[in-house]
């Protein structure tokens, strides 16, 4: 895609939330196979067996792969005019806010995010509530990517606006006719 000023579209950033939100689960999942792989051997009957995999089954799909779905669906793309907010597994949420309507970028973290690095990117756009970045990785340089994208948008867009306005031309109005 191209802007009205002719650059092209650029994506500066693809972002998820931070991978340790799949840390307990992917212990779970370890688990459950220990745990399967150890007893099954002591189970006399085949419906035991059977019934242990399908409880394991069930717990590995509640447990690993939904959280696993939730994660992957919940993605962030930053471009050089905007940024895209994707989320949803079953019904598919969008969003974009563009770098030319100008916000505000804070960034929350939390002890175990400022450990990680991570944090909540919070921008504020003017509108009802904030859009909110969940838990993503290096926020503050993402804040800082940010607040740059918004700033370089921001001088193109007057800079056009300025040429657009000295550029008007001679032509006079009266009475509705040239």
């Amino acid at each position: 895609m191209s802007s009205e000023s002719g650059e092209r579209e650029v994506v500066v950033a693809r972002l998820r939330p931070h991978a340790r939100a799949l840390f307990w689960p992917t212990v779970l999942l370890v688990a459950i196979a220990a745990a399967l792989g150890f007893f099954s051997g002591m189970l006399q009957e085949q419906w035991q067996v059977f019934a242990a995999l399908g409880a394991a089954l069930l717990v590995v799909v509640v447990g690993w792969l939904l959280p696993m779905c939730s994660w992957l669906a919940r993605n962030y793309t930053i471009t050089t005019r905007r940024i895209v907010l994707r989320n949803g597994v079953f019904v598919r949420f969008r969003q974009e806010l563009l770098h030319s309507r100008g916000y505000d970028v804070t960034v929350r973290q939390n002890s175990l995010q400022s450990l990680f690095g991570s944090g909540d990117v919070q921008v504020n756009t003017g509108l009802d509530r904030p859009v909110v970045l969940r838990d993503v990785p290096s926020a503050d340089l993402v804040q800082a990517a940010l607040h740059d994208l918004m700033e370089r948008n921001q001088t193109s867009t007057g800079s056009r606006r300025q040429r657009e306005q000295s550029s008007a031309t001679d032509e006079t109005t009266a009475w509705g006719t040239r």
